[in-house]
């Protein structure tokens, strides 16, 4: 077992203990025999020992993840930590993912995106970030832990801490993969005949003749699918250098990465450069300074990721399948749907890309679709570090000062041509070049004061802190030229074009000023009992009053270093823990607290038309509200860490977490004048939950087994909107409408809409559904139409009212999973990763229902066609006057519940007398599949759908890839 030290920049010295087990080594299967090593986890502003500690926090280290092929780095946390949750936003390169710790804490403006500290630098993320550079991850859970962070932390504190150089010669390190992607499902689609004879069917059904004489005359027609899907390739290369001296240690590291998506990956792609550089310089035996350095240059090209108003995958799924995707006989092409004078598009033979006459709108044939996205992106540079210097004052007693800054460029370029996809979707007028960018800095400063003493039996460390930070210090500009010589992105550039066709566009951003104040004690006595306690208090430029208060304590009992305590093999360690904290929320836009004005109320000034004067108007656009303040979240936490039966840990969670005065706009009659609602803190909200996180790690001579597995539930329920308001529309969907709703007593965002209990077989029962007046319930019902409910009990259907509407079921999940598998034999190596959800549901909102020929998945081969036919599905219609199609209802509705074998990964690692021979310490290669497996009931592309704060909505979701990789890891 080998003693490392490492110094963690913007964050206090600490010790590190690792302990590397040998596979050529006998290990005692008495782990109380062995050596236990104390773990060190990262807190706010310093590190404790892991036994210590009294929040909760969940720690992820370098040997967790360094082995997984780098992709966006705050992915790794899925399934990896209780309590948080962690949904990828879409399967497009460069997408993040969306991260909820403990559960929704605000429904109002400030989203529930947690707190990101890299190095002691607050971030709005870690895209940016080499996954080979991450040291450890700690997440923050509960009020007690991320109290220290006081503003913004209420949504959970994720602190990243990045690799340090060590002491000793120079080494060098390299990761990398490539592989392959590929869709892991596809819809069940109509083929042409099938489409034809539905559509007919429609027809027939409404007392109207069929629109093709002979379906099957169209065969298998075309399938749009394999239009928009390709395989997609993905490489990742990752080098690390660090070495050092006594009195200076380096870590520098480059990375590349490069994706294409399995949708189009020509308009759907992702690439990202970056560097780093971190060092520590002993100066005096008093005095250490040091440095953290990043460079991240980020471009992509991207698609609508859940998109219902057209785009590849919304058009893929709704094209009839009767219409080619090229036409070649030239016979089929009728001057109505493929007008001459037209900018049509053309492939590289010169012929037209179909274009259906049947399903327009936004709509279009997406290869023709993918020649007016050729050569848009989008681009980000991003500078970010620290300065440190840590003073050592005397005996116990430490002064640091750090300076954090981040400077950001990002901006965007596209060309959009003459084009001409249908007749509802073209661009006729002019082409136009266009062109913005973006610049903007922030930066803070703050200085700590610690102080550690150890009085016999009790030991004390005190921290008192000052931090200043300023936000949003930039500016950006827009450009754009039109009516171009030209049509194609290759040759669109920004040369002479009459000024009259230069547009242009600049504005600046609004700086956000902070102020802190903080202060942590944290004691022990023997180990055995524990305290921690920590008060902040942060001044926001968002509030006219601008302070706000933030305490909070925990405590915890080590219980097995009790005199009582006898040592044994059933229960080895435990520790109970519990704690109370406050945490604030400031998250909305600047200047909320004052009344504003808008331009563009202009009026002409004098009564000649040849000469008159327009006087720029200015018009009320929102109301103030100075007695605006922190939206605040209380929690309180309950667990315990247990380690039995020697190889096993156990951790147990409960807490409940209460946001309250939640800032929202708030609703206020048009009569008032203003076209925006002013904000207030107008709501209450609660979460409530278990965690279970439960560890099993055993060593024999030539083979060792890790096991993690992990367990969350959460409830969530909002208190409070508006007075007197029970609930609010929240989510909407195409011709559906309103699907969800902000409702007290319900969690957010909760599904509500139409219940049917089966489906009309013949006039009879048509008759014979009435009210207790002998009135019809639905008199414009026919044999296969939906048996509505009358939900109310009002003794009528009304389906263009709420009345009948209920609630269908939640978007969020009840409870979260992910469990990791560990084998080692020799020198073989195999990781098995899984993860899941359950207690949600989905709306399948992929067809859209306004567009009437539309095609269909093949479920709907089962519809109702004759007395007994079924009664799940309704009759084809166009008409649809019982409204089975476009009323919100659990028809609709399916199972996000899911289990996805996330990862497997098979590795081997060289002998060391060949890998030597190569000059290298160590080789090991190694065979990876991502996303294999989905077991899930959900007939959509992918049942993980997130999206911000709206969660469970398929409106043409990006499905996430299946992906084989081969890679290396290799020291030198």
């Amino acid at each position: 077992m080998n003693l490392k030290y490492s110094k963690c920049l913007g964050l206090a010295a600490v010790l590190y203990f690792t302990a590397n087990y040998s596979a050529q080594q006998r290990v005692s299967d008495t782990a109380s025999k062995e050596k236990v090593i104390e773990e060190v986890v990262v807190i706010g502003y310093g590190t404790q020992k892991k036994s210590n500690v009294t929040g909760a926090i969940s720690s992820i280290k370098a040997s967790d993840i360094e082995d997984i092929p780098a992709g966006k780095p705050e992915q790794v946390l899925q399934g990896r930590a209780a309590g948080v949750s962690v949904v990828t936003n879409s399967g497009q390169p460069g997408s993040a993912a969306t991260v909820r710790v403990r559960g929704i804490t605000s429904f109002g403006a400030g989203g529930n995106d947690p707190m990101w500290v890299v190095d002691g630098i607050i971030v709005d993320g870690i895209g940016w970030l080499n996954q080979s550079d991450i040291e450890s991850i700690e997440v923050l859970k509960d009020g007690a832990s991320s109290a220290i962070y006081g503003v913004s932390a209420a949504r959970g504190v994720i602190l990243v801490t990045t690799k340090k150089g060590k002491k000793g010669l120079l080494s060098l390190s390299y990761n990398g993969s490539y592989g392959v992607s590929h869709a892991a499902r596809k819809l069940d689609l109509l083929n042409a005949t099938q489409y034809a004879t539905i559509i007919n069917e429609g027809f027939v059904n409404d007392g109207k003749a069929p629109r093709f004489s002979n379906p099957t005359s169209f065969g298998v027609g075309t399938d749009w699918q394999s239009t928009i899907f390709n395989t997609g390739e993905r490489q990742s290369h990752e080098i690390g250098i660090n070495g050092g001296s006594d009195k200076s240690t380096y870590y520098a590291s480059f990375g590349y990465f490069d994706q294409t998506g399995i949708v189009m990956g020509d308009i759907s792609n992702y690439k990202r450069i970056n560097a780093r550089l971190n060092s520590t310089h002993k100066v005096m035996d008093y005095l250490t300074i040091g440095q953290t350095f990043l460079y991240t240059h980020q471009k992509n090209q991207g698609i609508g990721v859940n998109e219902t108003f057209g785009g590849p995958l919304s058009s893929a799924i709704n094209l009839d399948p009767t219409t080619p995707a090229v036409v070649t006989d030239w016979s089929l092409v009728d001057s109505d749907t493929y007008p001459n004078n037209r900018p049509l598009i053309y492939d590289a033979n010169g012929n037209p890309y179909g274009i259906s006459p049947w399903v327009n709108q936004e709509m279009s044939n997406p290869l023709a679709y993918r020649y007016t996205q050729q050569g848009k992106n989008n681009w980000s540079d991003d500078f970010v570090g620290n300065v440190f210097a840590d003073l050592k004052l005397a005996q116990g007693l430490n002064f640091k000062t750090t300076l954090n800054g981040k400077k950001s460029f990002w901006g965007s370029q596209g060309f959009t041509p003459l084009f001409y996809l249908s007749s509802t979707l073209s661009n006729l007028g002019f082409n136009s070049l266009n062109r913005t960018t973006n610049t903007k800095f922030e930066w803070s400063f703050e200085n700590t004061l610690t102080w550690q003493k150890k009085l016999e039996d009790h030991n004390f460390s005190l921290l008192v802190g000052q931090g200043v930070y300023r936000y949003d210090i930039g500016s950006g500009e827009s450009i754009t030229y039109t009516h171009l010589p030209v049509n194609n992105w290759e040759d669109a550039a920004f040369y002479a074009v009459d000024a009259k066709y230069k547009l242009g566009d600049a504005w600046d951003y609004v700086q956000t000023r902070r102020a802190s104040y903080f202060g942590r004690l944290i004691y022990d006595y023997k180990d055995r009992y524990l305290f921690t306690g920590t008060f902040r208090r942060d001044g926001s430029s968002k509030f006219l009053k601008y302070w706000g208060n933030f305490p909070s304590f925990s405590l915890g009992w080590n219980v097995h270093k009790e005199d009582f305590w006898r040592d044994n093999n059933i229960i080895n360690t435990i520790k109970i823990r519990g704690g109370y904290g406050v945490l604030g929320n400031d998250a909305i836009d600047n200047f909320m607290f004052r009344s504003s004005l808008v331009s563009g109320g202009n009026y002409p000034n004098g009564n000649n038309p040849d000469n008159t004067e327009i006087i720029i108007g200015y018009a009320p656009n929102t109301l103030g509200n100075p007695d605006l303040k922190w939206e605040e979240t209380a929690q309180t936490d309950i667990g315990a860490d247990i380690r039995f039966l020697n190889n096993f840990t156990l951790g147990v969670d409960y807490y409940y977490k209460k946001s309250t005065d939640i800032l929202r706009r708030v609703a206020i009659p048009g009569y008032v004048g203003v076209p925006v609602n002013p904000f207030a803190n107008i709501g209450d909200m609660e979460n409530r939950g278990m965690e279970f996180e439960l560890g099993y790690k055993k060593n024999w001579e030539d083979f060792s087994i890790s096991v993690n597995g992990n367990f969350s539930y959460n409830k969530n329920k909002i208190l409070r909107l508006e007075d007197d308001v029970e609930w609010r529309d929240f989510s909407s969907i195409h011709t559906l409408g309103t699907v969800s709703r902000l409702q007290v007593g319900k969690p957010m965002g909760t599904f509500y809409g139409y219940t049917y209990s089966g489906v009309f077989q013949n006039q009879e029962q048509i008759n014979a559904y009435v009210n207790s007046n002998g009135v019809k319930l639905l008199p414009n019902a026919k044999p296969g139409d939906f048996i509505w409910q009358d939900n109310d009990g009002d003794g009528k259907i009304d389906l263009d009212s709420a009345g009948d509407m209920v609630d269908l079921g939640s978007s969020l999940p009840k409870f979260t999973y992910g469990f990791t598998v560990n084998l080692n034999y020799k020198n073989f190596d195999l990781m098995v990763f899984a993860q899941g959800q359950g207690g949600n549901k989905i709306v399948q909102g992929l067809r859209r229902f306004d567009m009437l020929d539309a095609n269909w998945q093949t479920s709907i081969l089962d519809r109702w066609t004759g007395e007994g036919s079924t009664n799940d599905n309704p009759r084809i219609t166009r008409e649809d006057p019982n409204h089975n199609y476009n009323r919100m209802s659990n028809y609709y509705l399916q199972k996000g519940d899911y289990m996805r074998l996330k990862l497997i990964q098979l590795g081997y690692t060289l002998p060391k007398d060949v890998s030597e021979k190569f000059g290298s310490n160590k080789v090991r290669l190694y065979i990876t599949g991502e996303n294999v497996f989905t077991f899930t009931k959900y007939t959509g592309y992918d049942p993980e759908i997130a999206g911000g704060n709206e969660y469970g909505i398929d409106r043409a979701y990006y499905p996430q890839a299946r992906t084989f990789l081969l890679g290396a890891n290799i020291q030198f």
